[in-house]
């Protein structure tokens, strides 16, 4: 993470890479959405979502085929007349299983076939609301369709008591002793019930919507036709308008587009199409691709549903390092937004410093050998007594000796306040250090806005610990500039914006340097394009490209600023265009400093080397 971080990524970014990715042994979140993927496929593929339809148009082909052939011999009038009302039915499905539920079969094996034909609509109808239910009334027992009205009565009042606020989960518990058979995913409160028969019955609605106009209105007058003769109409429109009251947000007007060739139920497909749901859910949350995501917006079961128990021990896993990396303090939230905490930036200011100085070569001037580098100054030989304030080492040889001789021959030693004395040294000259890093647009496109967040947190780092009596200030500049504070480092991305304002990062840094008149001043720029935006004096921004004049010379006015302050501007070109080098070439006229054009990678070991040998530089000059 750290890495992704150090090449330009966010913090949010460099999570949700390392959740992305996962382990050797361990799923990422990108692996289980190929896996989601793989598994919608395969549902769209599984079968056409008008199975029970032609089921139906075939058993009544079959059923009217042997009536026919039971007429067919009688000579009498009865039978020409049920011929002909056989002849008259219409081409609609429903319409004609709706008039032949009155007619009297003389054909023992027709009525046979209609009546096999009636019970799989009751499977099927109800089975696409209750999961399971086929299976509950494979023996079309009256018994049985009497214990389904009775429990979606039940329900019904249960969901009624729950919405005036009266239920409680004793009424739940006995409803499921009495019930639940007809409920295998055994849910264990009544939320999660009403969200499985909720998820189902939407289902139901896409797989309806999903149909021509034409099989939806047969589909929904058979359904309709077959609930109301199994006397379980009304109480299927009161649960159906309860579950829809309850859960609003679910889709339930979508349509779905299956591929598959072999017909299937309505029990089926309506499964089919739940899942398809539930894929489609777990597939934006495995993304994680929208503002605020979190591991723990992943529903578990989804996942153990789709993927298997596997899927979910790796999600548990990278839930652990998510909440592991919070604990241990290297991030936080704020506002939905995922942070750096102060020990990070510090860790990664490491790294980073770590990094550039392995690229220094052995021995350079300016490597991390200096083991004084930060300290008080040098040390002149001389001793004095400690006063309150002393920063200055102290001379361990010279305290004892004095609390020995004060204390006499032959006693314990107690060191007093009057005991201690200091090594005097020479002070260092400070220096007040200005990093202007540019943030527009066109250091993402040239992918070198990695390369210059690394060498802020490095040069930050190393002044901070190495050189704490300095004074340094990091500004980014785009269209507008602003001074970066330390916590804001790590975690800095660049601009969606166009414009380059070095005239308004210069005017910052001018005035870090007057804060800090004793100082020695060093200015270091990093950017990859010439100035094209200057602050106006009504402090809003002025862009144009080809750069227009008053840009170049309101810039160049806080150059010559710069000058007269003393401070060397030393500029690093991540670019070779020919505008950016004459105007650098210009800058370095004007004020004396010098001009780098490192490849990205070495960017960071020559701002650093050019810092420390600035600073050096300038203690010998004292």
């Amino acid at each position: 993470m750290g890495e992704s971080i150090l090449s330009g990524s966010s913090p949010g970014e460099a999570l949700r890479n390392l959740l992305r990715r996962g382990g050797s042994r361990l799923r990422g979140l990108d692996e289980m959405l190929r896996d989601a993927r793989a598994r919608r496929d395969e549902l769209r593929a599984r079968g056409r979502l008008d199975g029970t339809l032609e089921q139906v148009r075939a058993l009544l082909d079959k059923a009217m085929g042997q009536e026919r052939a039971e007429l067919f011999p009688d000579p009498g009038d009865d039978a020409r007349l049920r011929e002909a009302e056989l002849d008259s039915l219409p081409d609609d499905t429903a319409e004609a299983v709706r008039r032949l539920s009155d007619y009297e079969w003389r054909s023992k094996a027709a009525r046979r076939t209609f009546e096999q034909l009636r019970d799989l609509l009751r499977r099927e109808v109800l089975d696409a609301r209750f999961r399971g239910m086929r299976d509950a009334l494979a023996d079309p027992d009256p018994e049985q369709l009497r214990r389904v009205k009775e429990m979606m009565r039940a329900l019904g009042d249960m969901l009624d008591r729950d919405a005036r606020g009266e239920h409680a989960q004793a009424d739940f518990e006995r409803f499921m002793e009495e019930y639940g058979d007809f409920f295998p995913e055994n849910p264990r409160d009544l939320e999660e019930l009403v969200d499985s028969l909720a998820r189902r019955a939407a289902a139901a609605q896409r797989l309806l919507a999903s149909l021509t106009p034409e099989q939806r209105a047969e589909l929904s007058a058979l359904m309709e036709q077959t609930l109301e003769e199994a006397g379980l109409g009304e109480e299927a429109a009161r649960l159906g308008e309860a579950l829809r009251s309850r859960r609003p947000d679910l889709d339930w007007s979508g349509r779905e587009r299956m591929t598959g060739e072999n017909p299937m139920g309505m029990g089926d497909a309506t499964s089919a199409l739940e899942e398809l749901a539930d894929l489609s859910e777990l597939e934006n949350t495995l993304a994680q691709d929208y503002p605020g995501a979190r591991l723990d917006d992943v529903d578990e079961d989804a996942v153990r549903r789709a993927l298997g128990r596997g899927a979910v021990d790796d999600l548990e896993e990278l839930r652990r390092i998510e909440r592991e990396l919070e604990r241990q303090g290297y991030l936080q939230r704020s506002g939905g937004q995922l942070e750096l905490t102060p020990k990070a930036v510090r860790r990664l200011g490491e790294s980073a410093l770590r990094r550039v100085f392995t690229q220094l070569e052995a021995g350079r001037p300016g490597g991390h050998e200096q083991h004084n580098a930060g300290q008080a100054g040098e040390a002149t030989g001389a001793t004095r007594p400690w006063r309150f304030g002393d920063e200055q080492p102290l001379d361990v040889v010279r305290t004892l000796n004095n609390a020995v001789l004060r204390g006499g021959p032959r006693r314990p030693v107690r060191l007093s306040v009057d005991d201690f004395e200091i090594m005097e040294t020479e002070r260092r000259t400070s220096a007040a250090v200005c990093l202007l890093v540019d943030l527009s647009y066109s250091m993402a496109l040239r992918g070198t806005w990695g390369v210059a967040k690394q060498t802020a947190l490095a040069l930050h780092t190393l002044v901070t610990t190495k050189f704490p009596q300095d004074a340094i200030q990091v500004v980014g500049f785009s269209n507008y500039a602003r001074v970066l504070q330390p916590a804001e480092l790590a975690g800095l991305d660049w601009d969606k914006v166009q414009g380059t304002n070095l005239h308004h990062a210069l005017m910052i840094a001018g005035r870090h340097l007057d804060k800090h008149p004793d100082f020695e001043p060093i200015v270091l720029v990093v950017t990859d394009g010439e100035p094209t935006a200057h602050l106006m004096r009504d402090s809003r921004v002025w862009f144009d490209w080809p750069p227009a004049p008053e840009t170049l010379q309101l810039t160049v006015a806080e150059v010559d600023k710069m000058t007269r302050r003393g401070a060397t501007i030393n500029t690093f070109m991540l670019a070779d265009d020919y505008r950016l080098v004459d105007f650098v070439e210009e800058v370095a006229r004007r004020n004396g400093g010098r001009v780098f054009s490192p490849s990205p990678e070495r960017l960071g070991e020559f701002v650093v080397s050019d810092f420390l040998r600035a600073r050096r530089g300038r203690r010998r000059a004292g």
